[in-house]
């Protein structure tokens, strides 16, 4: 079996590739090559790996030189990135996931449908005076994204629904919650602080908090983020417990908690000492685009695949600090 994985180099990539590769096997098939397509070259040494490098947009001839069974579609540009910059949108969402359908849609046509996992986003929601959101929202909650971003990652799932309709992929779609604590460094996304927060004040350095901290917001630890991701694609279509029922997205299980859930949490974990790293600093416009996300969720369609969300705050902080003792930061 031929998997394809976009921003392989990425961090949920990389966790992807690498259970992908632990496991050995999808839906009891071996995996035999394992192609990881990002800006950055990846770095996993393992014969089934290629690593491929460049912009994705002009790298699809040689992701599908052979056959692809399963293509897991991660790369993206992110949140803030893009409302700041919309045509970088255009060309790195939704482009590039136009590109691997078309691309798709021939290998369909010589006989061989792909399944197509999607990493979408609850940046898909938003409040609107004609349709406000729920207190709690699912799947046929009507997505009204107040970002340019959440307005990407709905278009994109419309043309993998409507792919799927067509029979030119098996499109799964995966509605990701922020994703809680990420390693490594701040990137562009408008929730990179729910990170940083936790993060840096543990590496014994400052951080920003840039929102109220009585603020809900829905996050998943990076372990379920993965699970969930993988038990979406590799679930049978049909009726019944542990199957996928129809072309509406899947949206992740959601842990709700505020920030300062998250900020006492540091604290137990790291001390005060780590907590005082931390400064209350309000940014209007990353509150917006935050604050606009849904943070309660009807976990009852992940549920049915067997999926759950994290127990609390405390918990998702404290995997964390076992991941970095783990890996010796």
């Amino acid at each position: 079996m031929r998997i394809v994985i976009t921003g392989g180099a990425g961090f949920i990539g990389s966790l992807v590739a690498g259970e992908l590769l632990e496991r050995g096997v999808f839906r009891g098939s071996e995996v035999t090559s394992l192609v990881l397509a990002d800006r950055m070259p990846a770095r996993v040494s393992d014969p089934r790996v290629e690593a491929v490098t460049g912009d994705l947009a002009e790298v699809v001839p040689r992701l599908f030189a052979e056959p692809v069974d399963v293509l897991i579609h991660l790369a993206s540009a992110v949140s803030a990135e893009v409302e700041a910059d919309t045509e970088l949108g255009m060309r790195s969402n939704v482009d590039a996931t136009r590109a691997l359908l078309a691309a798709c849609r021939e290998q369909a046509a010589a006989g061989r449908v792909a399944t197509f996992v999607f990493s979408s986003s609850v940046a898909v929601y938003g409040a609107d005076p004609a349709a406000p959101l729920p207190s709690i929202v699912d799947e046929t909650t009507l997505p009204a994204p107040q970002s340019s971003y959440g307005v990407q990652k709905l278009a994109c799932e419309q043309f993998i629904a409507d792919a799927t309709r067509k029979g030119t992929v098996d499109g799964r779609i995966v509605r990701l919650m922020t994703v809680a604590v990420r390693p490594g460094r701040p990137n562009a996304a408008a929730s990179s602080f729910l990170s940083s927060i936790v993060r840096e004040p543990l590496n014994g350095e400052p951080a920003v908090c840039p929102v109220d901290p009585s603020l809900e917001v829905a996050i998943a630890s990076p372990a379920r983020t993965v699970n969930g991701l993988l038990a979406v694609a590799e679930a049978e279509r049909g009726e019944g417990p542990g199957r996928l029922r129809g072309r509406i997205p899947v949206n992740l299980p959601a842990l709700t908690v505020t920030v300062q859930d998250l900020l006492d949490a540091l604290e137990s974990v790291g001390g005060s000492d780590a907590r005082a790293l931390v400064e209350m600093r309000r940014d209007p416009a990353v509150e917006a685009i935050v604050g606009s996300w849904p943070a309660r969720f009807d976990n009852r369609r992940a549920a049915e695949l067997g999926l759950h969300a994290d127990a609390d705050a405390l918990d998702v902080v404290r995997a964390f600090a076992r991941d970095r003792a783990a890996a010796g930061r």
